[in-house]
Parts: structure tokens; sequence; C-alpha cells
């Protein structure tokens, strides 16, 4: 009897130093995981400030300005290009008038009225 007392806390010695190194060598490539994607974080962030220098260098001004006169043919604005005010088309008429107190009633209601909204011709039969 005492003999298997002893074989079984050998083989549970033995299966729990098994375990143990088990979750050692678990233990130890999940730091390596970690290791590696910190260097792979590093490495993205150390790309990322490159190309915001980059972007930095190719978004100055000055050089838009150059390349824009040595590859565009512009010209100033004339002031004649540009129409006075009281040539603007009229505002059109708002969906819902200033206070409605149901506004999706009211655009409903307008969509209702075809003519007031889109403008068209009313409908010979009807006249």
């Amino acid at each position: 009897m005492l003999r298997v007392l002893h074989a079984l806390v050998i083989a549970a010695l033995v299966v729990s130093a098994a375990w143990v190194y088990k979750i050692k060598f678990d233990a130890t490539s999940q730091a390596e995981q970690v290791s590696k994607l910190r260097a792979e974080i590093r490495r993205e962030r150390d790309a990322m400030a490159i190309l915001r220098a980059e972007w930095a260098q190719l978004d100055r001004p000055e050089r838009i300005q150059a390349l824009a006169q040595r590859h565009l043919t512009l010209r100033p604005a004339d002031v004649s290009q540009f129409d006075p005010l009281d040539k603007l088309p009229e505002r059109p008429r708002p969906l819902v008038p200033p206070g409605t107190a149901d506004p999706i009633g009211a655009i409903i209601e307008s969509f209702a009225d075809a003519e007031a909204l889109t403008g068209t011709l009313p409908d010979p039969a009807r006249r």
C-alpha cells in the first residue's frame, strides 16, 4: 500500500513539473510575441513620422506656388468676371415656413402641392 502511495506521489510530481514547464514555455512565447509587436509598433510609428515629415515638405505653400507658376498658365482674376449681386437668382421658397410647429407635416403638405414645389404647368384637364 505504501509503495502504491509513493508511486502516485511521484507521478503527481512528474505531472505537476510538466505542467509548470508548459506554463513557463507559454509565458516565454507570449513575452516574445509582445516584444515583436512592440518593435513592429515602433517601426510603424517611425514610418508614420517620416510620412508626416514628407507631407509637410510637399505641402509647403511656397513650393505649391512655384509649381503652379511653372506648370499652370493662370491669369489674375478680372473684376469683369464677377456678376453683380442683382443678377443672382431669387432665393427658393422654403419648404418649412419659419415658426411652424410641425415641420414634417409642413413638408408633406408642400409636396401635396406639386405645382408650387416644381413650378410645373397645371394639367389641362383640371382647368
